[in-house]
């Protein structure tokens, strides 16, 4: 996850929709810029986003796994860092320019910037829409949290994260993730 901060123009949901600027969200009714992306944040992405492929195809789940796409929720319009769509998803939707609902396992990494509120508001946000599994990544504190409509899992330095609901099986420790 990266800072927002307020864009001068106006859209209306089915422009944005139809046509997503890049690195904008549309949060209550205004375009956000996504900001505060550090050369970590993007490594960390990068990584996890790759994770995450490698294992979908080797684990022949199969999907599409996506860095920054944009999604709606129930109220806005959000690009998570890393996304994950199932093979069912890619086939109803898989040339949309806006997934008409968050994808089922999203992953945010978030910045030193960040207000800690602010980003478990926008993974209860995702669980609300569709959404199944959110991986919220802290990368200073060294923590992962995977969060699911009925739990809260926390994964520290030595320990292996994993896959609660989606993208059965996969695991990846956190120290290797977050180097």
């Amino acid at each position: 996850m990266v800072t927002a901060t307020a864009a001068q123009k106006h859209f209306t949901l089915e422009e944005f929709m139809a046509h997503p600027p890049d690195q904008m969200e549309w949060v209550d009714g205004q375009l956000v810029e996504k900001n505060g992306a550090t050369l970590k944040h993007g490594k960390i992405q990068s990584s996890l986003g790759c994770t995450w492929a490698n294992y979908m195809i080797s684990s022949k789940q199969g999907g599409e796994v996506y860095i920054s796409p944009p999604c709606r929720t129930n109220q806005q319009i959000r690009r998570p860092d890393v996304a994950y769509l199932t093979p069912e998803l890619v086939v109803q939707f898989g040339n949309v320019a806006t997934l008409p609902q968050s994808f089922p396992l999203i992953a945010e990494i978030v910045s030193p910037t960040d207000i800690a509120e602010d980003v478990f508001l926008k993974a209860q946000e995702y669980l609300e829409s569709s959404c199944q599994e959110v991986w919220l990544v802290f990368p200073e504190s060294r923590l992962i949290f995977v969060m699911t409509q009925n739990q809260i899992l926390t994964f520290r330095s030595g320990d292996t994260a994993r896959t609660q609901q989606i993208l059965i099986g996969f695991s990846i420790d956190v120290d290797r993730l977050l180097a």
